[in-house]
């Protein structure tokens, strides 16, 4: 019997093990997967859910519901990975041999990483990228009536880097319903040159930020929080005062990564682009947040990885080139308040660009452009990923980018 180890239940290993599981002879492969949270999360609600747009415990289900037959769950979290020796040792004790291993273990924040930033944490320093950290966010938010709000983005990569935009553009909505918008300055700070990682994309979410009265602070390279002082401080000793500060911490891989020897210094598992397997190890591969590929860490990865790469696994433990590679596929929906949001489809070779998606003209979802159609695509995106992306259902969306429809710049 043949043994594939998937490390991670979250959304790209419980993909990988319900797609892997079918294509897989029962009879000749044992599939596990380690489960290190009871808990599934819908992350997108995240976002939402520090405006009071969405309730809580709606966004936690059970993970072991999404789990097809056949199987086998382990609860426990990874200490360690001994690629020679084709085992996996949890925190407990428990050791468990593979043939291929999939690790699939996403990313977390870190604001311990940071001086200062969690000195505060949950006082008048807050995020978003967890359950307990959107909750207490929503506490804080109530709480505001005024003064300094501040996004800040501490060094790429992060999951979702569309997430910071959006909730700055959600908070200057939130406070223009609640009639405090005049007596609220919000202050967009990135470690980039731009509001975004690509020229087109940048100018735009540029031009949003701009016409709603939020500044830009670029090029900030974060040395510390003052907790006390309620500042930002950066390398170059630039000054960006808070009352309210929403930070995304530096955002890190799994540490087993990095004691096992198959990450980088950030300890995301260093894989080739286009088939997801390990750099040095060919029976270690590794999809979603948890690897180094050049693309966003977002769902819509997870889900175009998995559309290709379950035929790239078949074909390449049968010692063969897999005839298709993934080419970083991202498609995100960028909530703008308003019931509005943009739409960007982009990957390792094109960014996000003007047009219509899917089809030319057609559409019917414009690209980099506000409209009420693309929200309402992100609100239903919902009950596709619990009913078609978790189950790994066929998605009526080409796992390649297209051409199709996009406005290649002058």
């Amino acid at each position: 019997m043949r043994r594939l180890l998937i490390l991670g239940a979250g959304t790209a290993g419980t993909i990988a093990a319900n797609k892997l599981r079918r294509r897989l002879a029962r009879d000749e492969w044992d599939v596990t997967i380690v489960e290190q949270r009871a808990a599934h999360y819908y992350q997108p609600a995240f976002l939402f859910i520090p405006f009071g747009k969405y309730k809580p415990a709606k966004a936690r289900r059970e993970a072991s519901r999404y789990i097809g037959d056949g199987v086998t769950r382990v609860s426990g979290e990874v200490d360690v990975v001994d690629p020679q020796g084709r085992s996996v040792t949890l925190v407990d004790g428990t050791t468990l041999a593979y043939d291929y291993l999939i690790i699939a273990t996403g990313t977390s924040p870190h604001p311990e990483e940071t001086p200062g930033m969690a000195d505060d944490w949950h006082g008048a320093v807050h995020s978003f990228y967890t359950f307990e950290d959107t909750v207490a966010l929503r506490e804080a938010l109530a709480k505001f009536d005024g003064g300094k709000l501040v996004m800040h983005i501490t060094e790429m990569p992060i999951k979702c880097p569309v997430a910071p935009l959006e909730f700055t553009l959600l908070a200057d909505d939130h406070f223009r319903r609640r009639g405090i918008r005049d007596k609220v300055d919000i202050t967009f700070v990135t470690p980039l040159d731009g509001a975004f990682t690509k020229p087109v994309a940048a100018a735009t979410f540029g031009g949003l930020l701009s016409d709603r009265g939020i500044a830009l602070e670029s090029d900030f390279m974060i040395e510390s929080v003052d907790a006390e002082g309620h500042k930002l401080v950066s390398y170059d000793e630039r000054e960006v005062p808070y009352d309210l500060l929403v930070t995304v911490p530096v955002n890190r891989g799994a540490a087993f990564v990095g004691r096992s020897g198959l990450g980088d210094e950030l300890d995301f598992v260093t894989v080739d682009k286009g088939t997801l397997r390990h750099t040095v190890y060919d029976t270690i591969f590794a999809v979603g947040d948890a690897t180094n590929v050049p693309t966003s860490k977002a769902g819509a990865v997870a889900h175009f990885e998995m559309d290709t790469f379950p035929d790239q696994f078949m074909q390449m433990i049968a010692g063969e080139e897999p005839e298709e590679k993934f080419d970083g596929h991202a498609t995100c929906f960028i909530e703008s308040g308003g019931g509005k949001a943009l739409l960007i489809d982009f990957n390792y070779d094109t960014e996000p660009l003007h047009g219509t998606f899917p089809l030319a003209g057609v559409g019917p979802l414009p690209l980099l452009k506000e409209s009420r159609l693309n929200h309402l695509g992100k609100l239903g995106f919902e009950w596709a990923y619990w009913s078609m992306l978790l189950p790994g259902r066929p998605m009526p969306l080409p796992a390649h980018m297209s051409m199709s429809g996009k406005k290649t710049p002058a």
